[in-house]
């Protein structure tokens, strides 16, 4: 009897060589995955902080708005020490003169602006770009609310400082002239009765503020009011 040894197959391989390809694509994917939650946490906390920032702002609001009232009598001039500006510190002895002011320093990229120094570096922190004066100081405020740092410049929204009751060259925007008046009904407001809040002659002041926070969120506030 003749015996018939069967010579065994060669092997290649591939089915190891798929099993490594599944497993290096499983690691890209697991990679990926947690890169993309790293990320969105990330952005998620910046939020927050920006957010938290922002709600800050109203504190430091409020103060401003109290320090307003509480010198209502010596607001006709310039008090730096303050962040308080008796004008809008834009226009100058003519119109050509014009100077705006970027509170954010991202706002505008004209030569002719002018900057907040809110970090007291010169302006260092504004964006790239030419800027015709860094002279205007804010208020910082020497208590951080909730852990951020605070500050505020106030500028009354008039052309030039000085007395309003004495200069009448003074040019302000403030609210329209009311009359006193009386109402037949509580609370009812129509167009056939005169304005019946008072006359308004204060001038409006722009209220600016900065926070700073974690991570270096910054969040900017601007409020308007009049007394």
């Amino acid at each position: 009897m003749t015996s018939i040894s069967a010579s065994p197959q060669r092997q290649h391989g591939a089915t190891l060589l798929f099993a490594l390809l599944t497993l290096v694509a499983l690691m890209l994917s697991t990679l990926a995955l947690v890169r993309s939650t790293d990320i969105a946490s990330l952005l998620m906390g910046n939020l927050g902080f920006k957010q938290d920032a922002t709600a800050s702002s109203e504190q430091a609001t409020r103060q401003a708005i109290d320090w307003l009232s509480a010198n209502l009598a010596a607001l006709n001039v310039d008090n730096t020490g303050q962040g308080y500006y008796a004008s809008t510190k834009e226009v100058g002895a003519t119109p050509a003169d014009f100077r705006p002011v970027d509170a954010t320093g991202m706002q505008l990229n004209i030569a002719t602006r002018q900057l907040v120094d809110w970090d007291k570096d010169a302006c260092g922190a504004a964006t790239s770009g030419t800027y015709a004066a860094c002279t205007l100081t804010p208020l910082q405020l020497t208590t951080p609310i909730n852990g951020n740092t605070a500050s505020y410049i106030i500028f009354r929204m008039c052309d030039k400082s000085g007395d309003l009751s004495t200069d009448s060259t003074i040019n302000c925007v403030r609210p329209m002239n009311a009359n006193a008046g009386g109402s037949p009904v509580k609370g009812d407001l129509n167009y056939s009765e005169s304005a019946r809040f008072g006359s308004a002659a204060s001038p409006y002041y722009r209220i600016v503020v900065r926070v700073q926070g974690a991570r270096n969120t910054v969040s900017h506030t601007e409020t308007i009011v009049h007394f």
